[in-house]
């Protein structure tokens, strides 16, 4: 896939971090009307449903037999396992501590890339992810405090792993299928089948449509779904996988932000640190190396 230029790539970088930054306070208000699992289904089904239908007139694309386990492996990690088990596990620990534990993502990535794709994985790079996921702790200590869960904790172990095999597997075929039809069928099928398993343990009637609640599953389906999976994507398959990752540590920091704006919460120091750590590390992982020292290496 070709490469994006800088500009496109800040500007595509700027705009996933604000979705998914200002995402977790907006689901947190419509979460207060509705059941876990029936709102994730939902707000994946209907964005893999808009999607599907914008693309309509590709339908040729699609390319269903020989491309549907690419379709049904990005479903199962990128929606049925990380949200479906993300919305779980958050009834068993506190959500600063299970977001922490999730952003390992970006570490695994790098790993993962390093193994499966041939990504370059220096001292400097690994540094700055260990430094990145310091950041996210700093900034969600605050959420540590409650009854901690072992079940909990592995859901968020779960959680975060299936998002960075989803990340890396999407990057390895991604020459084998439309990105645009793969984010559609990763959210029609994970949609369906999570939207199946909520009505199973769930009640309907337990769902108030009131206007936050709709705004809430609105923006999701639209933007926290479909245009940022899209965006992600692109972003993936178009560099680095792990540089790209290690940006997603900027999401917890933006969400704390925007919760202290919208909903109250507390501006501690950690947010100030924080902020500082994952800077310094975005700044490592994306680092050019010097030239000087790879030609010396040439050299030698």
């Amino acid at each position: 896939m070709k490469e994006l230029s800088r500009t496109k790539t800040i500007s595509l970088i700027t705009i996933l971090v604000v979705l998914w930054g200002a995402s977790w306070p907006i689901y947190k208000i419509a979460l207060g009307y509705t059941p876990p699992l029936l709102f994730a289904g939902m707000r994946t089904l209907f964005g893999g449903l808009l999607l599907v239908i914008l693309l309509a007139p590709k339908w040729k694309q699609i390319r269903w037999k020989e491309n549907w386990p690419i379709y049904l492996i990005a479903s199962m990690f990128n929606v049925i396992l990380f949200y479906g088990v993300q919305t779980v596990g958050l009834t068993y620990i506190p959500s600063g501590l299970f977001s922490v534990i999730v952003y390992l993502q970006p570490v695994l990535v790098g790993l993962f890339a390093w193994l499966w794709l041939g990504e370059q994985m220096t001292i400097v790079k690994v540094t700055g992810l260990i430094i990145g996921f310091l950041g996210v702790s700093i900034v969600s200590a605050g959420g540590f405090s409650g009854h901690i869960a072992i079940t909990g904790v592995i859901l968020a172990l779960i959680s975060g792993l299936s998002w960075a095999l989803g990340t890396v597997y999407i990057k390895k075929v991604s020459y084998r299928v439309n990105l645009m039809w793969l984010t559609a069928f990763q959210c029609l099928i994970g949609g369906i089948v999570l939207t199946g398993i909520g009505s199973g343990v769930e009640s309907w009637s337990n769902i108030i449509w009131n206007p936050p609640y709709l705004f809430g599953l609105i923006f999701g389906s639209i933007l926290g779904i479909a245009v940022s999976w899209i965006i992600y994507f692109t972003l993936v398959n178009s560099g680095d996988a792990s540089k790209v990752a290690t940006y997603t540590f900027l999401v917890p920091l933006l969400s704390v932000f925007a919760g202290t704006l919208f909903l109250s919460e507390p501006f501690t120091i950690n947010l100030v640190i924080g902020l500082l750590f994952i800077t310094f590390s975005i700044h490592l992982v994306n680092r050019k190396p010097n030239t000087m020292i790879e030609h010396s290496k040439k050299a030698a």
